[in-house]
């Protein structure tokens, strides 16, 4: 099996209307979303998945969420806005906008709310390669 992954972020502003910690005020985060792709065969070219094409997908789910309130947008109306619900989020929106191929081997989604604290959602068993932080570099 071979496994492409991609990385983009936002910086976004929310509150969790029914924590009872300081989440529950506005605050923002520089979020970091990575997706990961997995298929048994290359194509002709050597290829799992276009690198373009799955990083295009994601970063367009990504500016579409940058310097919002999440809680204000449509996408989050009547669901707490949780690392856990961004994921199944851009899980979601990935599965619908990448080529079929790719969407069937959609894997996971993992949304870093800092360098050291993740969510992850896909359809399981999980599992995902464990390291210190995303990329958190401008263009990434």
């Amino acid at each position: 099996m071979y496994v492409v992954c991609a990385q983009a972020h936002y910086d976004s502003a929310h509150w969790l209307e029914h924590h009872r910690g300081k989440c529950r005020k506005l605050h923002g985060h520089r979020y970091v979303v990575e997706a990961a792709v997995a298929v048994d065969e290359l194509d002709h070219t050597g290829i799992a998945i276009d690198f373009a094409d799955l990083k295009g997908v994601l970063r367009k789910l990504a500016d579409e969420l940058d310097h919002e309130c999440l809680n204000e947008l449509p996408a989050f109306d009547g669901v707490e806005t949780t690392a856990e619900n961004q994921a199944r989020y851009f899980f979601d929106a990935l599965k619908a906008g990448l080529p079929e191929s790719a969407a069937r081997g959609l894997q996971y989604v993992r949304i870093w709310e800092t360098p050291t604290q993740w969510a992850l959602y896909g359809p399981g068993p999980m599992w995902a390669p464990a390291h210190s932080g995303p990329v958190m570099q401008e263009g990434a």
